[in-house]
This record gives structure tokens, sequence and C-alpha cells, in this order.
């Protein structure tokens, strides 16, 4: 792994020193940034007895059962160096509402384009490993990402991790998108890796049609001197329906060692290897879409995710499922402005009083505006 990660480095190293030598005598365009923003703001209320807000189960009654909270103000800069080079920065400046360690910045990368079939980044970034990965929060058809997708983030296979990456499009020939990220894995804003193993991850999503689009994922690395894994399968498509309506359509399903959850459990307590700590799980989300575009109003989307989790398949008690009706509204156009109301439903295996594994329901009031 640890050669394969130098390798890797080496390539795009000296990728980038040719590519920069042969472009600067001909290279003129000018430095531009481009700025965007996110903000997004909720109301939510508990609808489950003793549950607050944060899914803590309180026997003696206690807690917070409603709450104003601001989810995400996120500023991103993107500075065009050149028509092969552009530098990538996104903070959340919400996470400065509590302890902005680790936290806070979120992408801080660099891409390089050799081609059209081979570009290269280097930096903070989030490594392709899901259709959840292909897109930005602020177009998610639901209120956020789903559980499988932070559970693997905090297994360092998704969300924002530091590496470096090769990815690249061959629609011109053939109708396939890859990545391959190498990763420390130990998540984001970290001053080094926590050991010395790397995570690797592929992806490959194919478009068979304008409208269907079909992912497999696979990873494998070394964490504290323990072999891991991960692989995962996932599908979107569009069905256009009569009289603006149009019926989209997401599938995910993943499976992978848990190794936060076995490396933080005491050595005495633990029930086999690394082996025996085994998540998975999978989620179906259909979205009818009606396009109304009446005034500022451009559509009306009716949503109902379901979701299946268990973060340790040896262990019955940690299955955890969630349903997540909802309804949005989109104002102006590309989501520029949102609001979304709704429901998120937890129902887990085995309640354990006094945490958060415990059945709750939450009632949601979202709005989103983006530049």
């Amino acid at each position: 792994m640890q050669k394969f990660a130098c390798l890797f480095y080496f390539l795009v190293i000296v990728c980038l020193d040719s590519g920069a030598q042969l472009q600067a005598k001909k290279d003129s365009i000018q430095p531009k940034v481009t700025f965007k923003g996110l903000f997004q703001a909720r109301y939510i209320i508990s609808l489950k007895k003793n549950v607050d807000v944060n899914g803590l189960h309180h026997t003696d009654g206690q807690g917070v059962y409603n709450s104003f909270d601001v989810r995400r103000a996120r500023a991103q800069f993107t500075a065009i160096i050149s028509d092969r080079t552009e530098v990538v920065f996104l903070v959340n400046l919400a996470d400065f509402k509590s302890d902005p360690k680790n936290k806070v910045l979120e992408n801080a990368y660099l891409t390089y384009r050799l081609n059209t079939f081979i570009h290269f980044k280097i930096g903070q970034f989030r490594p392709a490993f899901g259709l959840e990965d292909m897109y930005s929060i602020n177009i998610i058809k639901s209120f956020d990402y789903s559980n499988q997708y932070n559970a693997f983030g905090n297994n360092g296979w998704q969300s924002f991790q530091i590496g470096v990456g090769m990815y690249g499009d061959f629609n011109q020939s053939f109708p396939v998108r890859y990545e391959i990220d190498v990763i420390n894995g130990n998540n984001k804003n970290q001053v080094t890796d926590d050991d010395n193993g790397k995570q690797a991850t592929i992806r490959f999503q194919l478009e068979p049609s304008k409208n269907i689009k079909l992912g497999i994922n696979g990873g494998f690395g070394r964490h504290n001197k323990e072999n891991i894994y991960a692989a995962g399968i996932d599908a979107s498509t569009i069905f256009p329906l009569k009289n603006k309506f149009s019926l989209e359509l997401e599938l995910e399903c993943k499976q992978g060692n848990n190794h936060l959850q076995y490396f933080s459990t005491d050595p005495l307590l633990r029930t086999g290897g690394i082996s025996h700590y085994i998540m998975n799980g999978f989620y179906v989300l259909p979205n009818l879409r009606y396009a109304i575009a009446y005034h500022r109003l451009s559509s009306i989307e009716l949503s109902c995710r379901y979701e299946y989790f268990d973060a340790n398949i040896k262990n019955p008690g940690t299955i955890r499922q969630t349903v997540t009706p909802m309804v949005g509204f989109e104002f102006l156009k590309s989501y520029n402005a949102r609001i979304q109301l709704g429901v998120i439903a937890d129902i887990y295996r085995k309640n354990i009083q006094e945490t958060t594994q415990y059945n709750n329901s939450l009632f949601l009031l979202q709005i989103q505006s983006q530049l």
C-alpha cells in the first residue's frame, strides 16, 4: 500500500511538472476567482416523548425538544489558474457555533487536467465512493446524506479526506467515468495521518443512457496494521411522466469493515477480529417532481427515503431503519431557494436507554438558499 501511494504521488508530480512546462509558453488565460455560497437553517421538533432533538433518550424527561439551528453556512472559492489548473476552497462557517477543531475547512485541493481522460487532484476533498459523493448537499433529494454515508465517512471511505486522486471521463468513446483515490483515511483537517496505512478507493460510473447511471465502488487499505475493505453498488434514473411530472429514483448499497468501532472497543470486550466487525446498508430514494414553473416557484417535490443500516452484522441489536418522507418547494432555478418540510423517523432493533440508539421521530422545516 505504501509503495502504491508513493508511486501514485510520483506520477502526479511528474505529470504536473511536465504539463506546466509545456503550458508555460502558450497559456494566456488570466487567473479568475469565482464565489459560491450555501445557507441552510432548520426548525426541529422532537415527536417522541423523552427523546430530544439530537436523538438522545432521557429517562428523567430532561432535554431540548425543539430548536432552531443553522445547519450549514458554506463559502466556496474556485481559482482558475489556467485552462488546466484550478484550486478549490470550501469552508462551513456554521461549524464555528461548536468546537471548530478539525471542522470548518471542508475542501482544499488543486486539480490539473492533463487531457480529457486524465485529471489529477491533491489536497482535501470528497473521494468518489458512491452516488452521494457525486453531488453536493444543496441538490440532495432529502434533508441530508444517508446514515451509511456518515458511517462510511467516519471510517475514512467517504466525506472529506486528505489524499490524491486521478479521474477522467470517457464519454466521447464509451460512456464511463472513473476515479481512483489514495487517502489517509482519518478524516478532514488532520495534521498528519494517524498511522502508516493508507486507503485506496476506485469508482466506475456507467451511463448507458442520458437518464440512467450505474456505479460500482471498491476500496482496500490498512489501518493500525489491519487489512480493511469496503465495496458498494448504486444506480439512479429518471422516468419522464406526463404533464410536467417526472420520477427520480436512487438506490445504493454498501458493505465494509467498521474498523472505527473495532478500534474504539476495549480489546477485552471485542468479539473476534476485525473481520467480525462488518457494517452494511442500503437505501432507496424515490422523488416525484412536478415542474410547476409558476411565477418564482419552479417545482414541487415529494420524496420518501427508506434506509436500512447495520453497524455490525454480527450484532443484530445494531440494526437501524430510517424513513424520511419530505415535501420540497423549489424557487428560482437549480435550488437557488428551497423550502423543505417532513419527518425523520428512526427505528432500532434494540433500544438502549440514555443513548442515541433509541426510537425517535423529528419534524423538520428547512430553508435553503445559495448563490
